[in-house]
């Protein structure tokens, strides 16, 4: 298991961590500050800051893209949304491509969206969808990283909800596709050492995302804590992840509209960094 206090180039910001006080420069400018190395920039970020623009100020900054946030939400009731979705799709690709950025982490949709109770349909719509943009990220080089979110959020936001699912979708989908691993989103899961391992063993951790759940959390979307806040056992989960091979960044990512949205975000970067020493 690595040893995070002697390794800080391996941390990576998640920019949503302080977009609500940052623009894309900004928040450059702030990690070479900081002497962050890697960086997971939102597609809002890119977009608002224009595509060529931020495609020069990301790469004259030297930083590592490690993930490009986000692309998914692929169900719909009709054919229509779903191929206006995979269009989507396949554009966040290319803005990835653009930037650099290794890969696309896919929060793949909902039920409610899908048109149909139950998951039957929302998850074969899920399926057809990423192995049609698969299709087309393959000619970019660009990854799609699936990322399994907590089950409460299967009706809104995401229902492919254990990494067993991501896993058995990558096995079906084939090259190209992987699995980002949340902390938030996983930590539940009496699965997850067993699944880690079979992700590892088929080379398909793409990402490894660290914040912490709160007791009691208050917004189950907006009220993540500092790693080292909650209850989630972090170091065990990166030694799992790590034992299974995965070499990459650590990246945090903190949704926290009552407190570490609303701090100062060299502040916020300063914390993460000292907590990636000594918690994570």
């Amino acid at each position: 298991m690595r040893d995070l206090s002697k390794h800080p180039e391996l941390f990576s910001l998640n920019t949503a961590t302080v977009r609500e006080r940052w623009d894309l420069q900004q928040i450059i400018d702030g990690c070479l500050r900081h002497g962050v190395k890697a960086i997971a920039p939102w597609r809002e970020q890119v977009q608002a800051m224009g595509l060529d623009a931020a495609a020069k100020a990301l790469r004259a900054s030297g930083l590592t893209l490690n993930g490009y946030c986000r692309g998914g939400l692929f169900t719909a009731p009709d054919a229509a949304g779903r191929a206006k979705a995979i269009d989507d799709n396949k554009r966040a690709v290319d803005e990835a491509a653009a930037i650099g950025a290794q890969c696309v982490v896919l929060v793949v949709g909902g039920v409610a969206a899908s048109g149909a109770k139950g998951l039957t349909q929302a998850h074969r719509q899920i399926e057809d969808a990423i192995g049609a943009v698969l299709a087309y990220a393959r000619t970019t080089g660009v990854k799609l990283a699936i990322e399994p979110l907590h089950p409460m959020y299967a009706n809104d936001r995401a229902c492919v909800n254990t990494l067993k699912h991501a896993n058995d979708l990558c096995e079906t989908l084939g090259p190209g596709v992987g699995v980002a691993v949340d902390v938030y989103h996983t930590w539940w899961d009496l699965a997850l050492e067993r699944e880690i391992a079979r992700a590892g063993k088929a080379g398909t951790i793409l990402g490894f995302h660290v914040c912490d759940w709160l007791a009691p959390t208050t917004d189950l979307l907006t009220d993540r804590g500092m790693m080292g806040d909650g209850v989630i056992d972090i170091p065990k989960i990166r030694g799992w992840v790590e034992a299974a091979g995965y070499a990459g960044f650590v990246e945090a990512e903190i949704f926290s509209s009552k407190n570490w949205w609303k701090r100062d975000p060299d502040e916020v970067i300063g914390i993460c960094l000292e907590r990636f020493r000594t918690v994570c």
